[in-house]
């Protein structure tokens, strides 16, 4: 297969980890006999500089050219001082919304060489645990009208039946690919975009009758995660409560430096990226933990090219390091042998097999 991605490394540890994700790719394609085409485009305070805005309209012609969209990680100190609309994160924004991404993937997977990592007890972690937690990425409090009047201030929360459904579609449609067990986390006790919410979901659940369904209320959800997470198998939540959860559960498996992402669209065209920032306190440093990027490669390959075989040899490569004992600082405890990003890349690489 030839397919064509575009790279945007961006800002402090991103063009790091981004290369070492880069090198799993190759590694593959190398053993299954793929051709991966590369085209680096900008995005975040690196835009900034070259071309004054955080998302030059030509990055977003690539992106739209390609199949599937790489992204390191893009912001840091360097441009706090900039007014809102000028801040790297808008870019980050503006890609998703140019591409149509409207949910949002984040797998939270504990692998069982780094239980010692999880902040629970063992016998809550077990040999470790695998959640898929589905975001809607477009709508609800983010993206609603909000505003301040005199000395009060609103935020405005807005779903459609429409929004709901296709987020709520490609849940069911990945549960049915796992462990065919769904929950869906609302607040219909309180808000009514959640009623609708739940109105919404309960009405799909009729066509996946081979899904085991459930609801549950989002601060039930956040001590359900920390007491069993082993219970959860796929999550699909709003934007703002997926926002929350994905980080509680992404804390549970070591290092936020462990967590992959892809925000996919209407199309197979995806963005794939790591949950954690820029770290430029870190960048250049040879610090950096790349896995996160690394397995978001996997994600693309998985998720934007239909290669199964290919994704799963990049997560077994990575399981395969983490077994061997290399670790990166992030997830170093004594025992293990500590290494560097660019080592880890190597690694991972090496472990690479058609």
């Amino acid at each position: 297969m030839e397919l064509n991605i575009a790279v945007i490394k961006g800002d402090g540890i991103g063009p790091e980890i981004t290369d070492e994700a880069l090198k799993a790719l190759n590694a593959v394609a190398a053993a299954f006999g793929h051709t991966f085409n590369y085209s680096e485009a900008l995005m975040g305070g690196c835009a900034i500089d070259a071309t004054g805005v955080p998302l030059p309209d030509e990055t977003v012609e690539v992106c739209k050219k390609s199949h599937a969209v790489l992204l390191g990680a893009v912001g840091g100190f360097k441009w706090e001082h900039l007014p809102g609309h000028l801040r790297p994160e808008k870019g980050l924004l503006g890609i998703r919304s140019a591409l149509g991404l409207y949910a949002n993937l984040r797998p939270a997977t504990l692998h069982k060489a780094l239980v010692d990592a999880c902040p629970l007890k063992p016998e809550i972690a077990g040999e470790g645990f695998n959640i898929l937690i589905v975001r809607e990425l477009t709508g609800g409090i983010y993206f609603g009208k909000r505003g301040r009047d005199g000395d009060t201030a609103f935020d405005t929360e807005t779903y459609s039946v429409a929004e709901i459904e296709r987020v709520g579609r490609v849940a069911f449609e990945l549960a049915r690919k796992r462990d065919k067990r769904l929950c869906s986390v609302d607040k219909a006790n309180v808000l009514e975009t959640s009623r609708l919410w739940r109105e919404v979901m309960r009405g799909l659940r009729v066509e996946y009758a081979d899904v085991e369904y459930g609801d549950m209320f989002a601060d039930n959800a956040a001590m359900q995660l920390v007491r069993d997470p082993r219970r959860f198998d796929v999550i699909v939540t709003s934007n703002m409560f997926g926002d929350i959860l994905s980080d509680e559960a992404g804390m549970l498996t070591g290092s936020i430096g462990m967590l992959p992402s892809a925000s996919l669209g209407t199309g197979t065209l995806g963005l794939y990226e790591p949950i954690h920032g820029s770290a430029p306190d870190i960048a250049g440093l040879n610090k950096a933990n790349p896995i996160a990027a690394i397995l978001s490669a996997a994600m693309l390959l998985r998720n934007s090219a239909g290669l199964e075989k290919e994704a799963a040899a990049i997560e077994n490569a990575v399981g395969a390091a983490l077994n061997e004992g290399y670790r990166t600082s992030d997830i170093w405890s004594e025992g293990y042998e500590l290494i560097g990003t660019r080592e880890m890349g190597d690694c991972v690489s090496a472990n690479i097999a058609g």
